[in-house]
């Protein structure tokens, strides 16, 4: 019913930034919180940051001050926008969403994720 589809990564230098965005498509009543996590090779998943339908916002400790989580409601939309990328920041990112369909019931939903690599 529900389809999430991500897009704006790429391969980047220590210090570049990327945008990815994250479009939410489908039976869609209203979505709650948005949400990005990510995961390297061997590692867990791991969020990176969150985002309430309020417009509240929380961070990875790892990546506090340098990404920046934002949403576009009119679009179904989530965007992470990454500052001084490091190589450590290397990992596929995933889009989570929580969305309330017509009968409000409440599913988590995630994209196909996307690949970042940051180069030394």
């Amino acid at each position: 019913q529900v389809q999430l589809v991500e897009s704006g990564g790429g391969l980047v230098q220590a210090g570049g930034s990327l945008r990815l965005s994250c479009a939410a498509s489908g039976s869609i009543f209203s979505i709650n919180a948005m949400g990005w996590y990510r995961q390297a090779p061997g590692k867990q998943r791991e969020l990176v940051a969150v985002i309430t339908s309020s417009g509240s916002t929380n961070y990875a400790d790892s990546v506090e001050g340098r990404f920046t989580i934002s949403r576009d409601n009119a679009k179904n939309t989530a965007y992470l926008q990454m500052y001084s990328l490091k190589p450590e920041d290397t990992a596929v990112y995933y889009c989570n969403a929580n969305i309330r369909n017509r009968w409000f019931s409440e599913y988590d939903y995630w994209g196909q994720g996307t690949q970042v690599t940051v180069s030394s």
